[in-house]
């Protein structure tokens, strides 16, 4: 598509997606939202961009082929279960960690966030895989 006002304005939403896919990512485990969620809206960015200018920025945007980023998510979705039996727990058991990040501040990260971020990769790589064929198709 070559129309000046999608690329202008893909270029200002892109940063906003992709910040508001991140916080969809960080709030599922406790909230509404989450890996898959957070994914799709990432992936929504992506087409966007790719119908905005055209695929090939958009694989050069997402720096790794999208097949990679299905396998590397379902690794680290998987991954995030090795945890539970190295500590005499069932597989895919939720473990929290604590990260301290100053004398009277730390924060929580556990295993539940480990998986999101993997699906959020799947997801990514999932409907970019559909997408940028069909883009290419115009």
């Amino acid at each position: 598509m070559n129309s000046l006002i999608l690329r202008a304005t893909t270029r200002l939403l892109l940063p906003l997606f992709l910040l508001f896919s991140l916080i969809l990512l960080v709030r599922g485990h406790n909230s509404p939202g989450g890996g898959f969620v957070g994914g799709l809206m990432a992936a929504a960015a992506v087409s966007l961009y790719a119908l905005a200018f055209d695929v090939e920025s958009a694989r050069r945007l997402l720096r790794v082929d999208s097949r990679s980023l299905i396998a590397f998510g379902l690794l680290v979705a998987a991954g995030s279960g090795i945890p539970g039996p190295l500590t005499g727990r069932p597989f895919m058991t939720g473990l929290w960690f604590s990260v301290p990040i100053g004398p009277d501040a730390g924060f929580y990260v556990g295993t539940p966030l480990l998986f999101d971020i993997g699906v959020y990769l799947a997801v990514l790589g999932v409907i970019s895989t559909i997408v940028f064929p069909l883009v290419e198709e115009k």
